[in-house]
């Protein structure tokens, strides 16, 4: 996410920010808005999604959801009430989870909700750490996509391997996955993509994506040649943008263990419960 937008999202998100005493809440009616929903009926079906986690998580709803009203300006001077909700940072870090994850407003609010620091260098390192793990989520299911098509089309598991690693070896300019695997020092047992930075991750992604976009529209596709040669073209060209703007996919440095890097947000996020302020 670009740091401008960064910026200027967190800037929103502090501006609505309220307190009530010592506890900090926010309203959901603002909430909606932060995150990009125009309709308050659909922004309350991801508040009821956020309430059954609450609970699944073993909270008591009443100490992070609290129903109340707010008077609204109507026109030529009237009003009406309007049910709103205050809810605690916890309340809307379970209500991103359950949001669109498409929407980048969505993303940063996993982030600012999550972490307890209001220090912007460290809400940027945890959204890179949390848009890394989303990328590789991401190239798992377009490389499952693509097995799937390839086993239609007549290809089987050692075709789909012999596929991506052509397409690897497009993409890093010669080098197969098993030289990465040796530069990056990767486990034998382990994928290259899980210790691969996060630009490197999107670009992979995004050429098995044409690939099976292309793939799927073209019912001449078959055989285990042709669509090798349409997916080492996808990333040869990824590797010719990537060039273009001076960054060399080989030379980059591994990055942490996607795993690791896992359990350690998913250990920061099951400890967010017992160090958030309850609503009084």
């Amino acid at each position: 996410m670009e740091k401008d937008i960064i910026i200027r999202l967190h800037k929103n998100f502090e501006e609505c920010a309220h307190r009530d005493g010592d506890v900090e809440f926010w309203y959901a009616r603002e909430l909606q808005v932060l995150l990009g929903y125009d309709k308050w009926q659909n922004f309350e079906t991801v508040i009821e999604k956020a309430k059954a986690g609450c609970t699944k998580a073993k909270q008591l709803i009443d100490d992070h959801f609290a129903d109340v009203s707010k008077t609204i300006h109507m026109p030529k001077g009237a009003s009406k009430e309007i049910p709103d909700t205050k809810l605690t940072r916890y309340a809307c870090y379970l209500i991103a989870q359950n949001g669109d994850p498409r929407k980048e407003e969505i993303a940063f609010a996993m982030t600012y909700f999550a972490v307890q620091t209001r220090k912007q260098e460290i809400l940027e390192k945890r959204l890179a750490e949390w848009e890394r793990i989303q990328s590789r989520e991401k190239l798992t299911l377009s490389e499952r996509e693509l097995s799937g098509i390839l086993f239609e089309r007549g290809v089987d598991n050692q075709g789909f391997a012999r596929i991506r690693s052509q397409g690897d070896s497009a993409l890093f300019g010669g080098n197969t996955t098993n030289d990465m695997k040796k530069k990056l020092n990767v486990p034998d047992k382990r994928a290259l993509a899980d210790f691969l930075p996060d630009i490197t991750i999107q670009a992979k992604d995004l050429a098995t994506k044409i690939t099976n976009h292309n793939v799927k529209k073209d019912e001449f596709f078959e055989g285990e040649t042709k669509i090798d040669n349409e997916h080492v073209k996808n990333n040869r060209n990824m590797r010719d943008m990537l060039i273009k703007n001076g960054i060399y996919p080989e030379s980059l440095p591994a990055d942490e263990d996607i795993k690791k890097l896992e359990r350690r947000v998913n250990s920061e996020d099951k400890k967010l419960p017992k160090q958030i302020q309850k609503l009084k």
